[in-house]
């Protein structure tokens, strides 16, 4: 079997330990790799079931907070079943790769491991069993669609968020996996997009997704002029607090392995987490007033989601930069610029996500020379921005068009939006006949 490869290799590569090209043997299996993997691969499923549902339910109105429950925790079972039977081998199946060559394997994989084939007990990505390694990815294929439902969040139909979910992890999440994180031969890789933990692959992916969404839902009912303020901020907190948590197995776990760069990875995933809380925070004391457990919880995230792709590339110094910039970026576009341009992104996934990912997308670019605490030695920075530039620009084009067709697909059959009596009688009772709260 043609060995995966994986993220990991591209931070050794970078860090002059691993010659272009070349995947890590597979070997005897090394159980601190594994047991290390085992608790990356929990701790990001976790970030989507409880964290990140309860982070969006606590945002969302009293009448719409089982619904946005439901969403993360069915589409958690619809893409464990997809990437079981498909999915998989469409972002990591290596079939008609080679490095240099762009033909259609640079794009999406093939079918070789469909329903896993070939995944067996004692078949190992380096020193850890394969079945670990499609474990812990498919919690990226999870949280990934799963964080576009706070951008239409209270207003689409949940059988049209099923079909919407299943068509957008087949057309756009599996090939962007494939083009960033497949290894030679793969679009992005071969270009040298450094990409970590998901800067591309998750949240610019997502957060134009949400862009995307919200723009053809249209606004919610009463958007702007009807106040819409979060019903629980105790859930949204507590879910922030656990996507915090579970982000350490996001990014640390990406190297594949318990070594020092699973431990920087560790430490500047806190370090810019908390220069980013403290930015938001700052930046809305300064423009309203007051600090909001909203706003802090909101820049813990942007920080989270910028360090992403850098995280296995940058240094401490770097992270603190990273995550200050992002913290006040995220915060203007989730304010000034969501009000100035007057879309209604629920939850802000484009603001936080997409800007963030971008933020931090842009600054690995910087921040990855060794100059700067980073890990490449030899680093022409004009050359990696623009390879970076270009990796963002390839992911907003291909998230963007690939998300409008899918969401304009689905409207023409089956509808996207629920009724007018529907949404104000809120998607609890209205599509699933429950309520949060029996007051």
């Amino acid at each position: 079997m043609k060995t995966l490869l994986r993220r990991g290799l591209l931070a050794l590569a970078t860090a002059g330990l691993l010659l272009p090209g070349m995947a890590l043997a597979d070997g005897e299996l090394n159980s601190g790799d594994t047991a290390w993997m085992l608790t990356s691969t929990a701790l990001v499923l976790f970030m989507t079931i409880p964290g990140l549902a309860l982070f969006y339910a606590g945002m969302v109105r009293t009448k719409n907070v089982l619904s946005v429950l439901m969403q993360c925790f069915a589409i958690t079972a619809l893409m464990t079943v997809l990437w079981t039977v498909y999915g998989y081998s469409l972002a990591f199946d290596t079939t008609g790769m080679e490095q240099g060559v762009v033909n259609l394997h640079s794009f999406v994989g093939g079918l070789s491991k469909a329903f896993l084939s070939g995944v067996t007990v004692d078949s190992l990505i380096g020193g850890v069993p394969e079945t670990v390694f499609m474990t812990f990815q498919m919690t990226f294929a999870i949280i990934t669609p799963a964080l576009i439902v706070g951008a239409f969040a209270e207003r689409m139909k949940f059988s049209a968020m099923m079909w919407f979910m299943a068509l957008w992890f087949t057309i756009v999440y599996a090939p962007t996996a494939h083009m960033v994180w497949s290894g030679d031969g793969g679009l992005m890789w071969d270009w040298g997009v450094l990409d970590f933990a998901g800067g591309t692959v998750v949240h610019i992916n997502a957060g134009i997704a949400g862009l995307v969404a919200c723009l053809v839902l249209g606004p919610r009912k009463g958007f702007p002029t009807t106040a819409m303020p979060p019903h629980n901020l105790g859930y949204t907190l507590i879910g922030a607090s656990m996507l915090w948590v579970g982000w350490f197995g996001f990014n640390a776990g990406s190297a594949v392995a318990a070594n020092g760069t699973a431990g920087m990875a560790m430490a500047v995933t806190q370090i810019a987490t908390g220069a980013a809380a403290l930015g938001w925070m700052f930046i809305e004391w300064l423009s309203h007033g007051k600090p909001s457990v909203l706003g802090i919880a909101s820049g813990a995230v942007a920080g989270l989601v910028a360090i992403t792709p850098a995280s296995g590339f940058v240094g401490p110094m770097g992270a603190l930069v990273i995550g200050a910039v992002a913290g006040v970026v995220c915060f203007l576009a989730a304010t000034k610029m969501k009000r100035a341009f007057g879309y209604d992104d629920s939850l802000d996934v484009f603001g936080v996500h997409a800007i963030g990912g971008i933020v931090g997308a842009l600054l690995t670019g910087v921040f990855a020379a060794a100059s700067l605490g980073g890990v490449q030695t030899e680093f022409d920075m004009p050359s990696q921005l623009w390879i970076q530039l270009k990796g963002v620009l390839v992911t907003v084009g291909f998230s963007g068009i690939g998300t409008f067709i899918i969401l304009k697909a689905v409207d023409l059959v089956i509808g996207l939006r629920v009724t007018p009596e529907q949404e104000t009688e809120g998607l609890d009772l209205a599509l699933h006949d429950e309520r949060g709260y029996n007051l």
